[in-house]
C-alpha cells in the first residue's frame, strides 16, 4: 500500500534570509519603459525563399525543398515533419531592446506554427491548420536587454508536409544581410538545404507546440480558463472516489501518483488495492472505462509524477529515454492524455526536458503536460524548475504552482508576502507571468481545505479574487500588478478528494467562476 501521500508540511522557508540573492534573480523580470520607436523596417532576409539556393539565411531540416504551388503565385518552402522532428525552420535576427515587432507569414497545411524565441518577454506563438493558404500574424515587445530573437516556423510531428512563404518581421533594427552573390529573383529549385540544428532558446531537443482547437484555448480541447484537480490513488482520510465521482467542473484530473521502478527514470502505475476495496471493488477495467467516459465529456486525465514521496529521477539521457518510453506505455495502457510533473526532490531542466519532448513526439498533438512546482522552485528564472518550464514551454499546457506549505516568499515587486492571502497568490503568479510563461500557462494551486495542507489555505472567494486581480485588475489586495493578463490559465487544487470532503468549494465556487470568466 502506498503511503498516505500529500503535499508535505513545511515551516516558514528561509525566503527572507535569501531576499538579496533572490532579488538579484528577480531583477531580470523588471520591465523597462520603452522609448520612442525607431523607424520600422523588414528584418527577415530571404523571407520569400527566392534567393540563392532558396534556403539562404535559414536553418531547416534535411529534405526541405522549394516548390511553386498551383494555388500560390510564388515560390514557397515545403517542409515535412517526421515522427521525431517537427520540421522547424529558423532565422536569428538582430533587434533593439524594448521595441515592438510584428511577425507575419503565409502558410498552408496541418498544424503550422509561427513564433519567436528569446524575446526577453512573453515569446509569441500563433498557429493554423488549413488546406488553404492563410495568414498568420503576431506581435511582441523585446526585453530591456534583448538584442536578437530567433524566428521559427514548424509543423507537428508526423502530421504531413506544410508550406510557408513570405515570412516577415517588421520593427526597428538593422536589416539582416543576404550573402553576396545571391540572386534577386526566383531561381531553379535545388535540393541543397541547410541541415544545421535549429537554434532554440533552451535545448537542441525537438521543438513543438501543443495544438489547440481555438485561438483562446489553453490546450487540446480545453476551455480558456481551466480547473485542475488531483485524484488520490490512496486513502488518507479524505473522501475516496472513483474517477467517475470527480465533479464535471474539473477540466484536468491528475491521477496521483506514478511509482518509481528499479530502472533509472522509468515509472509504473498500479491501482491501490486498499482504495479499490474501500470503493467496493474498483478494477483496472472500470478505471479505464471511467477515463474514457471523462474523455467523452471533454475532460483530460493525466498521470502525476512525484508527490511528496516521489523518488523518480531523470538525470541522464538514458534515464530520459526510460522515462519517455515507460510513460508512453502507461498512456497507451490506461488512456491518459499526458502527464503532470510534481517532483519535489529536484529536477533537471535538460534531461527532463529531453524526456518530455520525446514523450510529446510519441503521443502527438493531443499531449497534455501540467506541472506543480513548489513556490521556492519558481522564485526566479534561474531556478531549475523554472528553467524546465521554459524549456518545455512549447508543449506545456499549464503550471499550477503550489501556493501553500511555503511560509513567506518574495513577489515580483521584490516585497515579501505571507501565504494564505490574495497578495501571495497574485504577487507570486506575477513572477511566472513576467518570467516568460504565457498567461494561459499560469495557474493557481491551492489546498481544498485546511486539512489538505500544512499551511496556506485560502477560501474559494480569495482564489476568485486573485483570478480577477490577475485577469482584470479588480478585487486585488494591497499588491496590484502593473499589467492585466485576461488569458490567465486557471486554478488547481489538492485534491478532488479533500474538496469533496469539504463540500466542494473548489469545484462549485472556483470552477464556476473560472468557466464564467471572459
Amino acid at each position: 500500500m502506498p503511503p498516505a501521500r500529500h503535499r508535505r508540511a513545511r515551516g516558514v522557508q528561509t525566503a527572507i534570509a535569501g531576499t538579496a540573492a533572490i532579488a538579484i534573480g528577480l531583477s531580470c523580470l523588471v520591465l523597462s519603459t520603452a522609448g520612442a520607436q525607431a523607424a520600422d523596417i523588414e528584418l527577415i532576409a530571404n523571407g520569400g525563399f527566392e534567393y540563392g539556393n532558396h534556403l539562404t539565411n535559414w536553418n531547416c531540416p534535411a529534405g526541405t525543398t522549394p516548390t511553386t504551388p498551383a494555388d500560390h503565385p510564388s515560390i514557397a518552402l515545403r517542409v515535412t515533419p517526421t515522427s521525431s522532428e517537427s520540421g522547424e525552420c529558423t532565422q536569428t535576427v538582430t533587434v533593439k531592446p524594448s521595441s515592438t515587432y510584428t511577425l507575419r507569414s503565409e502558410v498552408q497545411g496541418p498544424y503550422v506554427y509561427l513564433g519567436a524565441r528569446g524575446t526577453g518577454g512573453a515569446d509569441p506563438s500563433t498557429w493554423s491548420s488549413s488546406t488553404s493558404w492563410n495568414n498568420l500574424s503576431t506581435t511582441f515587445t523585446t526585453g530591456a536587454s534583448t538584442t536578437s530573437v530567433t524566428v521559427y516556423v514548424h509543423g507537428w510531428y508526423g502530421q504531413g508536409s506544410y508550406l510557408v512563404d513570405n515570412v516577415s518581421l517588421i520593427g526597428p533594427g538593422t536589416p539582416t544581410p543576404t550573402p553576396s552573390g545571391s540572386t534577386s529573383g526566383p531561381a531553379t529549385p535545388t535540393p541543397t538545404v541547410s541541415t544545421s540544428p535549429s537554434p532554440t532558446a533552451t535545448t537542441p531537443t525537438p521543438t513543438a507546440t501543443t495544438p489547440t482547437p481555438t485561438a483562446t484555448s489553453t490546450g487540446p480541447g480545453l476551455p480558456k480558463h481551466l480547473l485542475t484537480g488531483y485524484w488520490q490513488n490512496f486513502d488518507n482520510g479524505a473522501t475516496v472516489q472513483r474517477i467517475s465521482d470527480v465533479p464535471a467542473a474539473y477540466d484536468i484530473i491528475a491521477v496521483s501518483f506514478a511509482d518509481a521502478t528499479s530502472t533509472p527514470g522509468a515509472i509504473s502505475f498500479t491501482l491501490d488495492s486498499t482504495l479499490a476495496s474501500r470503493l467496493g471493488g474498483y478494477t483496472d477495467a472500470q478505471f479505464k472505462a471511467d477515463i474514457a467516459a471523462k474523455h467523452a465529456a471533454g475532460k483530460k486525465v493525466v498521470l502525476s509524477i512525484g508527490g511528496q514521496n516521489g523518488t523518480i529521477s531523470v538525470s541522464s539521457s538514458a534515464s530520459a529515454t526510460n522515462f519517455a518510453n515507460s510513460a508512453y506505455t502507461l498512456i497507451q495502457q490506461y488512456g491518459f492524455d499526458g502527464i503532470d510533473i510534481d517532483l519535489e526532490n529536484g529536477v533537471s531542466a535538460t534531461y527532463m526536458g529531453q524526456a518530455l519532448h520525446t514523450l510529446a513526439g510519441k503521443v502527438g498533438p493531443g499531449f497534455v503536460l501540467t506541472m506543480a512546482p513548489q513556490t521556492i522552485d519558481m522564485q526566479s528564472t534561474g531556478m531549475e524548475y523554472f528553467k524546465l518550464a521554459l524549456n518545455v514551454k512549447d508543449i506545456l499546457t499549464i503550471v499550477n504552482m503550489q501556493y501553500y506549505n511555503s511560509g513567506a516568499m518574495l513577489g515580483c515587486d521584490g516585497q515579501v508576502y505571507s501565504q494564505g492571502t490574495v497578495n501571495f497568490l497574485t504577487a507570486l503568479a506575477c513572477i511566472q507571468l513576467k518570467g516568460g510563461l504565457r498567461p494561459s500557462q499560469v495557474g493557481l494551486g491551492v489546498p481544498a481545505s485546511t486539512s489538505a495542507a500544512g499551511g496556506g489555505y485560502v477560501s474559494a472567494s480569495v482564489v476568485n479574487n486573485a483570478l480577477d486581480c490577475l485577469a482584470a485588475g479588480t478585487n486585488c489586495g494591497t499588491f496590484k500588478p502593473d499589467t492585466k493578463w485576461p488569458d490567465i490559465g486557471g486554478a488547481m487544487t489538492w485534491s478532488t478528494n479533500h474538496d469533496a470532503k469539504a463540500g466542494g468549494p473548489i469545484a462549485g465556487t472556483v470552477g464556476s467562476h473560472l468557466h464564467a470568466m471572459p
